[in-house]
């Protein structure tokens, strides 16, 4: 791993990377100085990725952000494969962050070193696997300038061998990052690593405590920082408060929107924040209307039958949608709330400025974001700031943001020491960027034949593509907020698919699934009353209506999983939805009953993916298993809520998570398939919600058409 211990001296791994070729696909143009032949007494880097030590251990060093999907393992099992080295020779680093053209650590997906939308496989995948099978090649050809001999080839455990002689790849690595000119190399199709459960790099960290989180930073000499907000959004601070007599509080900073008490410890940094928290003096929004959720909900009533065509955003038009002459129409709104992210570790960072260098500890998400950001706020350029990316306990998007790095930066920049700012649990949940709220009302007709004529589809939801840049009602677009509703692969004969910005200043962020996991549910639980009204089984419904044959795929598998066709036990009920989404293919079945109070009891999720070629079995089925938790708990508790704009969720007395004890039995089934891999990081969190909801309308014959089941219990239901 990188040294987190303490602020890195000398020439970074940018200037390691001078010279590297403005190419997302294969940064390997990289020019080093010939070196000794023998085993390197120090690592060598070669190309953007790779490293190898004088033990022959192999490191990758990955500019997607570890969080607990398994990223750092599946990418280095693709190393693995065309290197043929031993998987315990195989260590995973995060890079050191990057922005801007040319960085190496950039998602070729995005041409941005950001973490999110399931990307990081299907960004990486064919990039890393040529990425290291040059270096294969590399080693090959300094083994045979080496020894000016010809016949090598790649042998095993970390060698290469020419059937006389074999060598490591320690004792080559320093000629071998010099070589250039080879032809594109030929990428090997094994599976010694690919497809099998490796075991993950980054557990044996996790497990000992050595891994390092943003909290575990330490740097010597740095000083403590807890944060106190405005409580309203969009409040800033009328007058910087006195430092309280508390032993050890050093100060207090004037942040705009919040205050930071300074101390010699986290402990007494937060005992200092609480006592200075009714005392700040703020100055607040003339109008909290646009962050106001029964105001909010009024507008966007209104504007889900009466929007101004110019605010209408069209996502999707196929032939003129109607109504008239159906033989059954559908007409139905369903409504979701504006969510929290609730990651376990809070918003966190460590920053050290200096007149001429920013150095940057953080769990984040948005290296592309963060670099310019912290540059700007310091007057450097992007090159003096150097950003180090930790582990994260939790992102789910809302560490994609920069908001929580520029405080430590602007704490560290006033004092002119380290700074390691932590926020509370209460201003996490306060502060955050959070998903936005939906309402959707989803029109439909069926013929004689029950085939789908007609879709008419509006969803009335806060824009943050418009909130963070230019927001117009001339320009109305954003593709996100219709994700799960555009492009359904269902046989319909006309549709159109509708977004309306509804305006409001709450911050807006990326929550796990974004847009498809508002629109699933509209979408789901409108195909399954569709096929209610047709008297058709609500698989078989889905399942005639498409024509993709992964989809089909998806909900065969499924079907034969769940035991679709044989009765439920007593009390039960299962219902099915189905998502293509992120590349990939989902069809998920719940079997839920009642408790004993008479709510909803989630016993068993069966779910079927199809993500192209899987990586790590392992990995697919833990992600599977992660968004069912994440997915159920949301569908059943959690809402944000906001009273003249002040956020009323503040713990997670209010926004509960499954225990282990509710937490259904998972069986999951993993299609087979040779297509590119397709991301598997958020795809079951869309689908539980409206596989639950179709299993409790069957059970109980009450559609639930509002998210969360339970609004404003604790623990309502499980």
């Amino acid at each position: 791993m990188d040294d987190l211990a303490a602020p890195a001296n000398g020439p970074n791994r940018r200037d390691l990377l001078k010279g590297a070729a403005a190419s997302f696909i294969l940064p390997f143009a990289v020019s080093f100085a010939p070196r000794r032949a023998e085993a390197a007494a120090t690592p060598v880097q070669i190309g953007a990725f790779i490293r190898i030590d004088e033990t022959n251990t192999v490191t990758l060093s990955i500019g997607s952000t570890e969080m607990g999907q398994g990223i750092m393992t599946g990418l280095a099992q693709l190393v693995a494969e065309q290197l043929q080295v031993n998987w315990s020779q195989m260590r995973g680093e995060h890079a050191i962050g990057g922005s801007g053209a040319g960085n190496p650590y950039a998602n070729p997906l995005f041409h941005a070193q950001i973490t999110g939308g399931s990307t990081s496989m299907m960004g990486w995948y064919n990039p890393m696997r040529t990425a290291a099978a040059t270096v294969r090649d590399m080693l090959i050809q300094a083994a045979a300038q080496q020894t000016n001999t010809t016949g090598w080839k790649l042998g095993t455990g970390g060698t290469v061998t020419n059937g006389t002689t074999t060598l490591t790849f320690a004792a080559v690595a320093a000629t071998a990052a010099s070589v250039s000119g080879l032809p594109a190399p030929v990428l090997a199709t094994t599976t010694k690593f690919v497809g099998q459960r490796m075991p993950r790099l980054d557990i044996p960290a996790k497990v000992n405590g050595s891994a390092v989180f943003g909290m575990d930073v330490q740097v010597p000499g740095m000083v403590f920082a807890s944060v106190v907000h405005c409580p309203t959004i969009g409040g800033t601070v009328g007058a910087t408060p006195a430092k309280p007599s508390r032993p050890g509080v050093l100060g207090v900073i004037n942040l705009g929107n919040a205050v930071a008490v300074i101390a010699t410890n986290t402990w007494t940094a937060i005992k200092g924040a609480s006592d200075i928290e009714r005392n700040v003096s703020w100055v607040l929004p003339a109008d909290t209307s646009r962050m106001d959720s029964a105001s909010l909900g009024a507008t966007a009533q209104n504007l889900l039958t009466s929007a101004s065509s110019g605010s209408v955003y069209v996502a999707e038009a196929s032939g003129t949608p109607t109504l008239a002459g159906a033989a059954k129409t559908f007409d139905q709104t369903y409504k979701l709330p504006f969510l929290a992210h609730a990651c376990m570790e809070v918003m966190n960072c460590t920053a050290s400025v200096t007149a001429d260098r920013c150095e940057i500890w953080a769990p984040t998400q948005g290296q592309e974001f963060i670099i310019p950001a912290a540059a700007a706020a310091c007057g450097l350029s992007n090159d003096k700031v150097v950003l180090h990316t930790t582990y994260l306990g939790g992102g789910f998007g809302r560490k994609i943001e920069s908001d929580y790095v520029l405080q430590a930066v602007q704490c560290s920049k006033q004092l002119g020491v380290p700074v390691k700012l932590i926020w509370s649990r209460e201003q996490d949940f306060q502060n955050d960027r959070f998903r936005p709220s939906a309402l959707i009302r989803v029109q439909a007709g069926l013929d004689a034949s029950n085939n789908m004529t007609a879709l008419i589809y509006r969803n009335v939801s806060p824009s943050i593509k418009l909130q963070r840049g230019p927001s117009s009602v001339s320009n109305p677009e954003d593709t996100g907020a219709v994700a799960g509703a555009k492009g359904l692969p269902y046989s319909i004969g006309a549709r159109q698919i509708e977004h309306v910005a509804l305006p409001t200043d709450i911050p807006l962020g990326y929550w796990r699934s974004v847009g498809e996991s508002y629109n699933t549910f509209a979408v789901e639980s409108a195909i399954d009353e569709l096929a209610k009204l047709a008297v058709i089984n609500p698989l078989n419904f889905r399942r005639d209506r498409l024509t993709d044959p992964r989809a089909k795929g998806v909900l065969t598998a499924v079907e034969t999983l769940s035991g679709w066709k044989n009765l439920p036990p007593t009390g039960y009920q299962r219902g099915v939805a189905f998502l293509k989404g992120f590349g990939s293919y989902v069809a998920m079945v719940a079997e839920v009953g009642k408790t004993s109070t008479g709510t909803i009891r989630v016993s068993k999720i069966y779910v079927a993916v199809d993500c192209g070629v899987v990586v790590n079995p392992d990995q697919v089925e833990a992600q599977m298993q992660g968004g069912i938790a994440h997915g159920l708990a949301a569908a059943m508790w959690h809402q944000a809520t906001f009273v003249a704009g002040v956020p009323q969720v503040r713990n997670f007395n209010n926004y509960p998570y499954l225990k282990l004890q509710t937490m259904p039995t998972v069986l999951i089934k993993l299609v087979a398939s040779t297509a590119a891999p397709g991301g598997v990081g958020e795809t079951a969190v869309p689908v539980v919600a409206p596989a639950v909801a179709n299993a409790w309308a069957k059970l109980t014959n009450t559609r639930l058409r509002s998210l969360p089941f339970y609004p404003g219990t604790t623990m309502g239901g499980l």
